[in-house]
């Protein structure tokens, strides 16, 4: 059985992302789409519009010096647009290192991402490690 169109969309997401290649990225979520990213620290918030989701994985890049991993644990689709991808995120950041599970809750309308909602099993490590 093949896989489902939104799951092989995120799956090729994360792929794209690992790879570290934005433009990939950018030709799979909407102009208008956004990223909640959970938390309380300078990389948390509402990023609007494709520029503002790319340059923040950009930031997230830079501010790991390339050590940030994101790996796919699973996907779940509901086929009405909705898919929860968990994965494990390690980095090292300015000597401390960040190693959790999350998911994102993507909404997917025609073949494009439209919101991603971030959730982090520790949201204080989170913090702590982006502050």
């Amino acid at each position: 059985m093949a896989e489902h169109p939104h799951a092989a969309l995120v799956r090729k997401g994360f792929e794209a992302f690992s790879r570290g290649d934005m433009d990939a990225l950018r030709g799979m979520i909407a102009s208008d789409a956004t990223h909640h990213v959970p938390g309380d620290h300078p990389l948390s918030g509402d990023f609007k519009g494709v520029d503002a989701i790319i340059e923040m994985y950009e930031r997230l890049g830079m501010e790991t010096d390339g050590t940030m991993d994101s790996e796919l644990i699973g996907i779940c689709v509901d086929g009405r647009g909705h898919v929860v991808a968990m994965n494990r995120f390690t980095a090292e950041r300015r000597g401390k290192r960040l190693d959790d599970t999350g998911c994102i809750i993507f909404r997917i309308v025609g073949d494009k991402v439209t919101d991603l909602d971030e959730c982090v099993e520790d949201i204080d490590k989170n913090n702590a490690f982006w502050s």
